[in-house]
């Protein structure tokens, strides 16, 4: 049994073909089912801004939960669900590296894409952060096109 529509629900359907930049109500509810949420986790709110910006110059779409230290983020990661941490190292109350070792603890979060965006340059900081579990690494200040190679080897 098909279903008749009326001529005024037809002229919003091609309205809304001859415009793509509108969105039904369906559109928004399939986009926002469908977006991944991004922890970021820094204490400084400019550098948060910076890397959620990258996100938006890359167009992918994504919700974000903001932490600005290691045990915000731990807080934040049990009340959402989050499918990758950007996670700066030197933060105050809990580092970005303990916060990673309080992670990968956890089975529950083993799979969970973790990739530190931190100035902490040395390649054994980057060999510890790797042993440790971080899926990738970042070094401050960050580079458009390496941010971009980065996040698209990440399933999002």
């Amino acid at each position: 049994m098909q279903r008749q529509t009326s001529s005024s629900q037809k002229k919003v359907t091609n309205k809304s073909r001859r415009c793509p930049k509108r969105f039904t109500s369906f559109d928004v509810s399939c986009i926002l089912v469908n977006m991944k949420t991004v922890l970021v986790v820094d204490d400084s709110r400019i550098m948060r801004n910076i890397v959620k910006n990258y996100f938006s110059e890359q167009k992918i779409p994504c919700q974000y939960v903001e932490a600005e230290d290691g045990v915000d983020a731990l807080e934040q990661l049990m009340k959402n669900p989050i499918d990758l941490i950007l996670l700066d190292w030197n933060m105050p109350k809990l580092s970005g590296i303990d916060f990673l070792k309080k992670v990968r603890a956890s089975a529950k979060y083993a799979n969970l894409p973790i990739i530190m965006v931190t100035s902490e340059s040395a390649k054994y900081n980057v060999i510890e952060a790797l042993k440790l579990g971080a899926s990738d690494y970042i070094i401050k200040p960050i580079n458009g096109k390496l941010f971009a190679e980065k996040i698209s080897k990440i399933v999002l």
